[in-house]
């Protein structure tokens, strides 16, 4: 069973992943968060970038497209509190965050109160 916390603020909630834990080794865990939401009845998730895959911010393993491909068929909102000193980002990951900054599915902070922020709003 995985580490998620339900978090309930003015009538909205998300699942918040353990900070500095890993929590995802493989894509195919994704299914595993989506159950984790159905069963709180929520639809958005707030994970640390330690909670992700190894590969995720490598789009070469193929990770985020099918962690968020799978996060996106179920409209659940994804936002990653990551910091850019300890996690890099490949150059296509910058590319694919240009593009996901045109829908409401995914985002990338750096101060959880943000991801928080932005989770919440409707």
């Amino acid at each position: 069973m995985m580490q998620l916390t339900l978090i309930e603020r003015d009538g909205n909630k998300f699942l918040l992943g353990p900070a500095g834990q890993p929590l995802l080794s493989h894509a195919d865990e994704a299914t595993e968060l989506l159950q984790a939401c159905a069963d709180h009845q929520t639809d958005r998730l707030l994970l640390y970038a330690e909670n992700l895959t190894e590969g995720f911010f490598d789009l070469s393993t193929g990770d985020a497209g099918a962690i968020l491909h799978r996060l996106r068929i179920y409209h659940v909102r994804l936002a990653v509190v990551w910091s850019p000193q300890k996690v890099r980002l490949s150059h296509r990951f910058g590319e694919l965050m240009v593009e996901e900054n045109r829908n409401p599915y995914f985002r990338l902070f750096e101060q959880p109160q943000e991801a928080e922020e932005w989770l919440l709003r409707d």
